[in-house]
């Protein structure tokens, strides 16, 4: 499934991206090319290599996803698990951990997620950006899914 960027989606989407001390330096690459393909990225720390805790990353960026500051977050630690379980905390992220493109569309087009999970020291930068591409790139399908997605929000006998 090869995408290129930009071309199935709006180039200025609002993009909210966190890591931890893991994955700081590929946030760091992440950030600046989704800033160079036009897209308004707010970097939400960490803001060195200083070892952090993931979930105090992931709770930023849910909080700031549930608060419509970002269309879309992109979440990264070491393996992408942690920090993906933290964003998942808040109702209102929907976030895929993913390491190849195909699961990153199918994250969109079938669970409507809004926060794609990288794990730095399990994937490159170029995969990385290639996931994210795929993942902005797909639309969410709609009716056929939209019953279900709707149930991520509302747990049913929790």
């Amino acid at each position: 499934m090869e995408r290129r960027a930009g071309a199935h989606y709006e180039p200025t989407m609002k993009i909210a991206i966190a890591s931890d001390h893991a994955a700081f330096a590929m946030k760091g690459e992440l950030a600046a090319w989704l800033r160079e393909l036009g897209h308004d990225v707010t970097d939400l720390g960490p803001d060195g290599a200083a070892s952090v805790d993931y979930p105090d990353y992931g709770y930023k960026l849910a909080r700031h996803i549930a608060a419509g500051h970002a269309d879309f977050g992109v979440a990264a630690c070491g393996s992408g698990i942690g920090i993906s379980i933290a964003v998942n905390r808040d109702p209102a992220a929907r976030c895929a951990l993913v390491s190849e493109p195909l699961s990153a569309a199918l994250a969109r087009e079938h669970n409507d997620a809004n926060v794609i999970a990288l794990g730095a020291r399990l994937i490159g930068v170029e995969m990385a950006k290639a996931c994210i591409e795929a993942f902005l790139a797909t639309p969410f399908g709609g009716e056929r899914h939209k019953r279900r997605v709707e149930k991520l929000s509302k747990p049913q006998g929790a």
